[in-house]
């Protein structure tokens, strides 16, 4: 971009000389910028047509002009960075704003939040962090979980505030032979992000790649057949009745990718750009089902991007502020929830280090110690937990005249909160005689169980979805916690409980079993959760429909945000 360059130049004749006039030669320009005396008479012929400074030249061969700098480096740089917003070229306006890193938030702060660009309502987010690839298969991080539902579509879908699987590329779907048979019947007229057509035969081609990925195998590991009876009817034969087959469909390991292009989906919005420094999702404008209001939707993403005393970006993850520079002093709470996920501690039975009696004095010291209640943790951002979920209480573990091992090994995985949570455990145990050892592990998933097998205490957290209890059914089906932690007795148990609760069409009856055995894991002191997150989305009177999703992001389907208003308003 020679605007960029040309910017580049100026703000080294502007850091050199100032706002005042100045009297110079051309040959000291030319040293300045490292050129030839002609073409620094070009240049400054043109900064002088932009209006950026002034030159007054006397005739003679190295007779002294005089120049002066009209804009400083920021004011250009701003203006032009509008101008590359208004415009749509994003690329540009990035390698704007990194001219000046130093004043990154100056230069973004008036550009993010809601903005009517072009006629169109754009949601600018600042982040704090790079996001992970956008693959339904992979990801792990809470923002990307929250964008690969937006980008793609399953053949059910969860929508905000609804725990029942709801109709998306399949309008319908029936189940017979006593389970053993489900037949999902297609929508007409589905189209992928790039305009093209999406077919039945696509979409068998990608579950039967589902069936074979070991991110989606455990959710389908009933089905014992996929096919095409008809253009529009997926099937699936199972050789085992799963009456969470509809849930499972709507799980982010099992959305439609197509086949050939991993990289388009079919959901409500479609990627536009995908750079380490932003994420542009535009409306799909082929989508199936009822289309956002908000036209496009960007992640600047901006670590140097530091918000102490304006809260304006989502330097921490469960707190977001939407809205303009000028209305943030009118944010307000829109939505504020407390997660259904929570964070847990988890005991390697496996390793044998703990007995059960030893884990329930361990739980039995985190619960009336007060610990959880008094973590340096600011803003009301955690909860202690009493509930696993509304109406599964966590048992009250008794004092047992037991001691704890003189050496106890803790592994922990993000979020940030859990190393806070790390050195009040290592003080609580110290007072009854236990050295903890802890290791961090940079991931967001637990990779293996010869990784688990190296620690007898697990601190991490879980994600609650849209459908709670069959999140939790899934997270016990999928996670390789579970192998690496319980006894090879227990974890064949474990699979012989799922593989029963599953077969139960009645829902309710589903449900009451899954409880049954959470509690049981609670009991023996296996997993306790031990805090909720607060979510939270402020914003100004202005932006509406702001709906916070059970992982704490506001609904992007829903949101919208009045046109200006005229002047004269």
């Amino acid at each position: 971009m020679r605007l960029v360059h040309r910017l580049s130049q100026y703000q080294r004749l502007y850091q050199q000389l100032g706002s005042a006039p100045v009297n110079i030669t051309v040959v000291e320009l030319a040293t300045l910028f490292y050129c030839s005396e002609r073409h620094a008479r070009t240049l400054v012929q043109q900064l002088q047509e932009q209006g950026w400074l002034s030159w007054r030249s006397h005739a003679g061969r190295g007779k002294r002009a005089q120049l002066q700098c009209l804009k400083t480096p920021d004011e250009l740089r701003a203006a032009h960075l509008q101008r590359l917003l208004q415009m749509g070229d994003h690329q540009g306006a990035l390698e704007m704003a990194q001219l000046a890193p130093q004043h990154l938030q100056e230069l973004l702060s008036p550009h993010l939040g809601g903005q009517w660009q072009e006629g169109s309502p754009t949601l600018r987010i600042p982040y704090y962090r790079t996001l992970e690839k956008l693959d339904p298969l992979t990801l792990s991080g809470r923002a990307e979980q929250h964008l690969v539902a937006t980008l793609y579509a399953g053949l059910t879908r969860f929508n905000t505030g609804c725990p029942q699987p709801q109709p998306d590329l399949a309008h319908h779907w029936q189940i017979g032979n006593s389970g053993l048979q489900w037949q999902f019947f297609l929508r007409s007229q589905l189209r992928w992000h790039n305009g093209e057509p999406l077919t039945g035969q696509q979409l068998l081609q990608t579950l039967n790649r589902l069936q074979q990925h070991p991110r989606s195998q455990p959710l389908l590991s009933c089905v014992q057949t996929i096919s095409l009876p008809h253009t529009l009817c997926i099937q699936f034969d199972l050789h085992t009745p799963d009456y969470w087959l509809a849930h499972r469909l709507a799980e982010l390991p099992c959305l439609m990718t197509h086949p050939e292009h991993p990289e388009l989906g079919a959901g409500p919005f479609k990627l536009a750009l995908n750079d380490p420094q932003m994420v542009r999702l535009e409306q799909h404008p082929y989508y199936h089902l009822q289309h956002p209001y908000l036209e496009s939707i960007e992640y600047w993403i901006t670590p140097d991007l530091l918000t102490s005393g304006n809260d304006t970006s989502c330097q921490h993850p469960v707190r977001i502020t939407i809205g303009q520079q000028e209305e943030l002093a009118q944010a307000l709470p829109v939505q504020r929830s407390m997660s259904l996920g929570w964070c847990y501690l988890a005991i390697n039975q496996r390793r044998g280090v703990l007995s059960e009696a030893q884990g329930q004095k361990l739980l039995m010291l985190i619960q009336r110690s007060g610990l959880l209640a008094d973590l340096p943790i600011p803003n009301s951002v955690i909860t202690p937990s009493h509930e696993m979920l509304p109406g599964w209480a966590i048992p009250e573990h008794q004092m047992d005249e037991v001691s704890l091992p003189t050496r106890l090994t803790l592994l922990y995985h993000p979020p940030v909160e859990l190393a806070t949570l790390t050195q009040a455990l290592q003080q609580l145990l110290a007072q009854q005689g236990c050295e903890l050892e802890v290791h961090y592990y940079s991931g967001k998933r637990w990779q293996s169980t010869e990784q688990l097998a190296q620690a007898d205490l697990l601190l991490a957290d879980n994600l609650i979805g849209e459908a709670p209890e069959a999140t939790l059914e899934s997270w016990l089906r999928r996670d390789v916690l579970w192998q690496g932690i319980l006894t090879e007795e227990n974890w064949q148990r474990q699979q012989q409980v799922l593989l029963h609760i599953q077969q139960v069409p009645d829902q309710q009856r589903r449900y009451d079993l899954l409880k049954t055995y959470y509690q049981q894991l609670m009991k023996a002191a296996i997993l306790t959760p031990l805090f909720h997150y607060q979510y939270q989305v402020n914003a100004p009177p202005r932006i509406q429909g702001v709906t916070l999703t059970a992982h704490g992001w506001f609904d992007f389907c829903q949101a919208w945000l009045p046109p200006p208003l005229a002047e004269n308003e």
